[in-house]
């Protein structure tokens, strides 16, 4: 009787540490059912996220002209493409999605990815029309707010965001498993978060 009670024991709590791992990455959002037509940085046609099914994603959400945030959440990135290479990850891909498709064509995400020399073997940027982004940004829950516009004397308009610092880890089904605070994050989290998903 008492083998039978450590037996049972024992599987109460192998039951629990399996349910542990199984929702240690639970489905925040699912966009696998949803189609965004937008356009990569060599202006070729792009649906997301299915055109990433069978690939863990790492997601940021930036514009070109930001100042402070956008820079250190594509550096972060940078870091976190470098340790999956590291760590023999291949299956991994990297995507930047500009919210401001006014001045973020496809000529300037390219010049963007290029003066940071980013590998973009496995990191694809994308644009696309206004309504295509914001119903993208709402399905994230993402807010980026415009301020207020001045202009150049050549008629050039200039305006900043305040906007969501996060990068967003999605499954290779398109469901969105993680969020990360993109400014500040331990790439070594997100490798670990990538790994369990990867098997």
């Amino acid at each position: 009787m008492k083998k039978f009670h450590n037996l049972s024991f024992f599987l109460f709590i192998l039951a629990l540490l399996l349910a542990g791992c199984k929702e240690k990455l639970p489905v925040k959002d699912d966009l696998s059912g949803i189609s965004y037509g937008l356009v990569t940085q060599d202006s070729s046609f792009f649906t997301f996220p299915r055109d990433l099914k069978g690939h863990v994603v790492v997601v940021g959400l930036i514009f070109t002209h930001c100042p402070d945030i956008c820079p250190l959440i594509t550096n972060n990135m940078e870091r976190i493409q470098e340790e999956a290479k590291k760590e023999g990850l291949p299956g991994v891909s990297f995507v930047s999605i500009s919210f401001d498709p006014l001045r973020d064509k496809p000529s300037v995400l390219k010049e963007y990815a290029e003066v940071r020399e980013i590998d973009t073997k496995n990191w694809i940027f994308l644009t696309g029309r206004q309504g295509e982004i914001d119903s993208l940004k709402k399905q994230l829950h993402y807010v980026a707010i415009a301020g207020d516009t001045t202009y150049s004397s050549s008629g050039e308009p200039s305006y900043f965001f305040v906007h969501t610092d996060r990068i967003t880890l999605m499954d290779k089904e398109g469901r969105v498993r993680q969020e990360y605070k993109g400014s500040s994050l331990n790439p070594a989290d997100v490798i670990k978060d990538i790994k369990a998903l990867e098997n």
